[in-house]
C-alpha cells in the first residue's frame, strides 16, 4: 500500500485518529519546558532542574510518587553526573544536553504500570538487542539495586 492509498482510507470509528488528550497535554508541557529553559538562559542551573523534577514528582499520585522519589535518589547516588530536568512533563535525567533516562507515571497516560525508560543516548548496548524501558508496579530492594546498576551503566 502506498501513501496515496493510505491517505484515502477512512477511519473505521468515524472519528479521526491522532494524538490523545494526554499526548497533547504532554506536548504542551514540553513547550512550556522549552520556554522556561529559554527564559533561564545561561543562568540555568542543575538546582533549577532538580526543583522542577521534585515539583513534578510531588504532583504524582501514590504509588508512582514513592517510586519516582526512590528513582530520583537512586540516580543521584549512582549517576551524580546526570542533571535532573523535566521532559514532556516527566522527571528525566540528562548528560551533555541529552536525556538518558526518564520516569513515566502510570497515571500520566492511564497505563497499568509506571515506566523507567532509557533513550538511545544511554550506554546500555548489550549485543544486537537490549531493553530500553522497564515496567514498574512496585520497587523492592532487588528492583532498586537493578535500577542503580542500569543508571550507572547508562551514564558511563
Amino acid at each position: 500500500m502506498n501513501f496515496k492509498e493510505i491517505h484515502k482510507m477512512k477511519p473505521t470509528s468515524g472519528k479521526p485518529k491522532g494524538f490523545t488528550d494526554d499526548e497533547r497535554a504532554a506536548m504542551a508541557e514540553r513547550a512550556e519546558e522549552l520556554k522556561a529553559t529559554a527564559r533561564r538562559g545561561s543562568r540555568a542551573s542543575k538546582a533549577d532542574g532538580e526543583k522542577d523534577v521534585l515539583a513534578k514528582i510531588a504532583q504524582m499520585p501514590e504509588p508512582d510518587r514513592g517510586m519516582a522519589e526512590r528513582i530520583h535518589a537512586i540516580i543521584k547516588a549512582n549517576a551524580p553526573t546526570l542533571s535532573p530536568r523535566t521532559w514532556y512533563g516527566m522527571p528525566a535525567y540528562e548528560k551533555d544536553g541529552h536525556v538518558l533516562c526518564f520516569f513515566q507515571s502510570a497515571q500520566k497516560f492511564k497505563a497499568r504500570y509506571a515506566t523507567l525508560g532509557f533513550s538511545d543516548k544511554a550506554n546500555l548496548d548489550d549485543g544486537p538487542m537490549w531493553p530500553t524501558a522497564f515496567a514498574l508496579k512496585e520497587m523492592s530492594s532487588a528492583e532498586q539495586a537493578r535500577i542503580g546498576v542500569l543508571v550507572k551503566k547508562a551514564a558511563s
